[in-house]
């Protein structure tokens, strides 16, 4: 099993805002908390887990539904996370619940059975989360029929 790592640099710049660089030619990104503590200038932590979460979902099913020939762009995803007290008092992102969206319908789309019931494991980040965080996953077509 080979292993990649993954590194990440970041910088305060003012307060709790930090610039995130990630090297190689990608643009950097700055985040920041919200009120009153930060000034909003940027994502917070809780949304750049959540962007992960429907990143990599999306882009688990659309592989996942590629192996089969099958042509579903625009793929959209919506990531909702909870944050709250946990027992301790403390903050923390107490679940997360991902909507997936085909851009086409479900008419015509071969394999899809397979392809709903495996995706998800494909995910690096949600598999890598899963155990402290539960995040619940649904899947519509361009319709609006549930798949999954």
């Amino acid at each position: 099993m080979s292993s990649e790592t993954v590194t990440v640099h970041l910088v305060q710049r003012l307060d709790y805002q930090f610039e995130v660089s990630f090297g190689d030619g990608v643009a950097p990104l700055l985040v920041d908390e919200p009120p009153p503590l930060g000034r909003r200038a940027g994502p917070s932590p809780a949304e750049l887990l959540a962007s992960a979460v429907g990143s990599c979902l999306a882009a688990s099913l659309l592989f996942s539904l590629q192996k089969y020939k099958q042509q579903v762009d625009p793929v959209r995803s919506e990531v909702s996370a909870e944050v709250g007290r946990n027992d301790e008092g403390r903050l923390r992102v107490l679940a997360m619940q991902a909507t997936l969206t085909l851009g086409v319908p479900r008419d015509g789309l071969q394999h899809l059975d397979r392809a709903l019931s495996q995706f998800e494991t494909y995910c690096t980040v949600t598999q890598s989360i899963a155990a402290a965080v539960p995040v619940t996953v649904r899947v519509f077509d361009a319709q609006g029929e549930q798949l999954k």
